[in-house]
């Protein structure tokens, strides 16, 4: 790894509390990465993209989506629906203050 260091928060998002994990600039002056995992991962699936791509002067953002790692698991299975993960996600990038992303996500997931 390149050493770039990752840091770690719980924010409270459309009624549930998100870890994430950030590296690179805490001001996104080259631009914002968000990285989404998909099942059964974590954040921690992209920790390689985020140090290189921290290091090269990028902000980059990676929750643990509800249900996952160290995010609040709702009981009720009709808490995740796309609507839901979707509203995570503004709620996130609102709290953040990140009006404007790239997105990376695996691409063996069907979307």
């Amino acid at each position: 790894m390149e050493g770039v260091v990752i840091r770690y928060r719980t924010v409270e998002v459309n009624g549930i509390s998100m870890h994430v994990a950030e590296a690179g600039p805490e001001v996104d002056a080259k631009g914002a990465v968000l990285f989404l995992h998909g099942f059964p991962e974590l954040w921690y699936s992209w920790r390689h993209q985020m140090d290189h791509l921290g290091a090269c002067g990028y902000r980059c953002v990676a929750p643990d989506l509800r249900g996952y790692g160290g995010s609040t698991a709702p009981p009720d299975v009709a808490s995740y629906t796309a609507f839901h993960i979707v509203g995570d996600l503004v709620a996130l990038l609102d709290t953040l203050g990140l009006a404007k992303v790239q997105l990376s996500f695996p691409c063996n997931q069907i979307i």
